[in-house]
């Protein structure tokens, strides 16, 4: 197996517009093409769980948004 110690960068299509996904030894981070910054996602994070958490908790803070609330 070859040992990931430089960056790797594939070019992706999400939705039919293009993305820049780069791979390095810290993690993971997927931007729009041309631009330069985004989030990372830590390789720890991924395997921990912790990332999976962060996602669910984000959908349900969306979900709670678009859901009307009832007046008293």
């Amino acid at each position: 197996m070859t040992k990931l110690d430089g960056t790797l960068k594939r070019e992706l299509s999400i939705d039919g517009r293009p993305y820049v996904l780069r791979l390095d030894p810290e993690g993971l981070t997927i931007v729009p093409k041309g631009k330069r910054k985004g989030r990372q996602l830590a390789w720890r994070d991924l395997v921990s769980g912790e990332a999976a958490l962060a996602v669910a908790l984000n959908a349900s803070l969306a979900a709670s948004s678009r859901s009307p609330r009832r007046s008293r």
